[in-house]
């Protein structure tokens, strides 16, 4: 216990902090946009570029990592888009947006502070993998889908994809994965300088991640449909994350710490992306709003729970 204890409770009391820091006002707005622009564009960047740039990547198994977790995130999107429909009668045109809020978890701000702190810095290919594909994935995924319930008339999937693809290739995240991944092909070692310079900006993702969420989640409130929010919820941080671990374990066959990896990034709760797409499409907002901090908020029981149960070191 005093080992899950260790991991976790610094990880959600960085949280607090940033929650406290901006409900009292201590942080101001802007200075916690400031705190998450850094986090996101510069520092975990560097992180994941160091990462793919110099780190062994031997026994790295893509396709199993990425069959795992993108088997069940996509069983988790067909089972929220039927939910919608058949269990909480909601309109077909709610569809993307619910199985958005459903699917797409906060792997980068929860997410990396987690898996690296039960697996330490050895967690930082398998993330940076999934990573490298998971804002276009599950977007792409969502506008295609808003685009067959008739709420991008006018505009064909071609056009949608592009513009998609044009956004998400600006995205930092992405950008910093193509650099790392580019110089890898090189051959080459990182220069000392640039490596040290890489390695003192990612020692300051993992922190400013933790107090920019929570400092995010004051815009946050829980609310919106209660039987959305308890489906939403449910598949977010229970069905996604057990589909994980059956597809790596059953499916993949990949060893303890790369399943243990890959189910923890599953069981991440939804994240601020997921609100951004509800807002686009003008479609259950409330409800991913309200996903969006009552995940968060559950997450460090389950976040618990789940460290034990993988016995991880």
């Amino acid at each position: 216990m005093s080992s899950i204890l260790t991991i976790v409770a610094p990880v959600f009391g960085l949280i607090m902090i940033g929650y406290v820091s901006g409900r009292l006002r201590l942080v101001s707005q802007a200075a916690g946009t400031g705190i998450a622009d850094f986090a996101f564009t510069l520092a975990i960047p560097a992180l994941l570029c160091r990462t793919v740039a110099s780190a062994e990547l031997g026994s790295l198994a893509p396709v199993g990592i990425l069959g795992s977790f993108y088997s069940a995130g996509f069983l988790t999107w067909a089972a929220a888009s039927l939910a919608t429909v058949f269990l909480l009668r909601r309109p077909v045109a709610d569809a993307p947006a619910i199985s958005m809020t459903s699917t797409f978890g906060n792997t980068i701000m929860l997410g990396i502070p987690l898996a690296m702190g039960v697996y330490g810095a050895a967690a930082t290919p398998v993330i940076a993998l999934v990573l490298a594909i998971h804002a276009p994935t599950w977007w792409l995924t969502g506008m295609l889908q808003a685009s067959t319930t008739g709420q991008y008339e006018g505009q064909s999937r071609v056009s949608i994809l592009k513009s998609t693809l044009k956004d998400l290739i600006r995205n930092p995240i992405v950008l910093g994965i193509l650099a790392g991944a580019l110089w890898r092909l090189t051959g080459a070692p990182l220069p000392a300088a640039i490596d040290r310079l890489l390695q003192l900006m990612a020692q300051a993702s993992v922190p400013t991640a933790l107090v920019a969420l929570g400092l995010s989640l004051v815009n946050f409130e829980i609310k919106g449909q209660v039987p959305t929010l308890i489906a939403v919820t449910v598949l977010k941080l229970v069905y996604m994350p057990v589909l994980a671990w059956i597809f790596a374990t059953y499916v993949f066959g990949l060893d303890d710490m790369t399943r243990g990896i890959v189910t923890i990034l599953a069981a991440m709760p939804t994240g601020a992306n997921a609100f951004l797409f509800a807002t686009r499409l003008g479609r259950a907002i409330d409800s991913t709003s309200g996903a969006v901090a009552l995940g968060s908020l559950l997450a460090a029981l389950t976040a618990a729970l789940l460290v034990g149960t993988l016995h991880a070191p």
